[in-house]
């Protein structure tokens, strides 16, 4: 080992330093041929590099020429020194020599534990340790008086049979550990337990107050119909389907019977009451059917335009023309529209193969006046300007459309712009409305894009004055 490499009190002389490891010599030894010192571990791990030459003077060395030098040492080891857990909080000072007689009870030295658990700790810690902290130490538990190592007892801790503690349910109850599983499934008032109609967990204690409101729990026929033991989820249903005492109404209660007994009683009564019931459903059936067509009515009514514009697609053209040339006067309809919001309901008519003077070579167009639910509150007869178009479909981007237009004010004297009688409908042929017979030749109709993808689009629009929108 090299020199001491201790704290000293005051610096040692140069002499007493080694001057290879520079630190106060340890066991040094004196080169007799030139008088110089080292510690003997230095001027050994020196040699062993194969240099036989003093370190100082660089002479020849002999083995046989290096001695002890005993009183350096005892000089060395009269060196006053600090203790070397002096950084740690110990005061010791003294000579070197006595250092390690010191360390034999100082409080911050280091030792193994004495019971040989592998810890090393210091000196003043041992006592704590040895008490409770060592895994080999030997304690008897409180409870039930068994001796245990430390380690053992550890595991001990929180197991011991003997040991008093409270239920685990928080029922208040304070009981040794061995009694605990007894009094957890069969004595603690707080367990856990199903319900043995149900099968759903509860708190011992409130199984009693859950068994009023249990689903499963089985309860008597108020109609004491003698079915025992009925669920009380399934005694709404045993009341409505099965119970034989309970009153019923007759299943022809909603066409207006309204015979009521006892359900083995039906029968009989539904036996006796055939034509009657036969006689209430014919009754429903038509008020529903009259209510059906009033809602259609409504639904139509809602569907219609209210803008005074209808813009009328009407598709397959081709194959409508041709319909009509084999049907003399075949006549399409629009949807009927509004002049405007509680207004005049209008509808438009086409004879694709032409009417009148132009059957066979022309489109012909009309528009005829409807019955509405506002005609009581309007001017008659209908005198307000009506405009057709055939829409040109050709692409704007190309070339300006060239919609045919025609529009005409309507003569008040003609029967078709009176006020229109409620048995007038749409399909009524003898109220042929008032336009244009000769609206396009079938020749016209080809030259531009009027027809495309097998359709065409009739416009028709009315002019109204803005005092009547007002």
């Amino acid at each position: 080992m090299p020199g001491f490499d201790y704290k000293f009190l005051e610096k040692p002389q140069r002499r007493l330093l080694c001057p290879l490891c520079g630190k106060a010599m340890r066991e040094p030894v004196q080169v007799s041929t030139c008088g110089h010192r080292f510690c003997d571990t230095c001027l050994q791990e020196f040699l062993s590099e194969g240099v036989f030459k003093c370190p100082e003077d660089q002479l020849p060395l002999d083995y046989a020429k290096i001695y002890p030098d005993p009183e350096l040492e005892a000089q060395v080891l009269g060196l006053t020194i600090r203790c070397i857990h002096s950084e740690e909080g110990c005061r010791w000072s003294g000579h070197i020599k006595h250092l390690q007689p010191h360390l034999g009870t100082c409080g911050f030295n280091v030792i193994p534990c004495p019971n040989r658990c592998s810890t090393k700790l210091s000196r003043r810690d041992l006592p704590g340790h040895l008490q409770h902290g060592c895994p080999k130490r030997r304690v008897e538990c409180e409870f039930c008086s068994s001796d245990f190592t430390g380690e053992a007892y550890e595991n001990h801790q929180g197991a011991c049979p003997q040991e008093s503690v409270y239920c685990e349910n928080k029922c208040g109850a304070r009981l040794m550990r061995r009694l605990l599983p007894q009094h957890t499934l069969a004595d603690c008032p707080k367990r856990t337990q199903p319900c043995p109609y149900c099968s759903k967990p509860f708190v011992f204690d409130t199984i009693q107050s859950h068994q009023f409101q249990c689903p499963r729990y089985p309860v008597p026929c108020p109609n004491q119909c003698g079915t025992p033991s009925i669920a009380r989820e399934d005694l709404s249903g045993h009341l409505k389907e099965t119970c034989s005492t309970a009153m019923v109404l007759c299943p022809f209660k909603d066409a207006g019977c309204k015979h009521r007994c006892p359900k083995l009683a039906m029968s009989r009564h539904l036996d006796e009451s055939t034509k009657v019931h036969l006689g209430m459903v014919c009754s429903l059936v038509s008020r529903q059917r009259q209510e059906i067509q009033e809602l259609r009515q409504d639904v139509e009514e809602l569907l219609v335009s209210s803008d005074g514009v209808l813009i009328w697609k009407i598709t397959d053209y081709a194959r409508k023309l041709q319909e009509s040339k084999v049907r003399s006067n075949y006549e399409f309809f629009s949807p009927p529209f509004y002049t405007h919001r509680y207004g005049y309901k209008l509808q438009v008519s086409v004879f694709p193969n032409g009417n009148g003077s132009g059957e066979g070579s022309h489109l012909s167009v009309y528009i005829r006046v409807l019955p509405g639910q506002y005609d009581n509150l309007l001017e008659w007869p209908f005198s307000y300007r009506v405009t057709f178009s055939l829409l040109d479909q050709s692409d704007p981007s190309l070339a300006k459309p060239q919609h045919i237009t025609e529009t005409f004010n309507p003569d008040p004297n003609w029967k078709n712009f009176q006020k229109p009688g409620a048995s007038r409908s749409s399909l009524d042929e003898s109220t042929l409305g008032f336009g244009y017979p000769k609206f396009i030749s079938h020749e016209d109709i080809k030259k531009r894009n009027y027809v495309r993808d097998n359709t065409i689009f009739i416009k028709a629009s009315v002019e109204i004055p803005p005092r009547i929108l007002a």
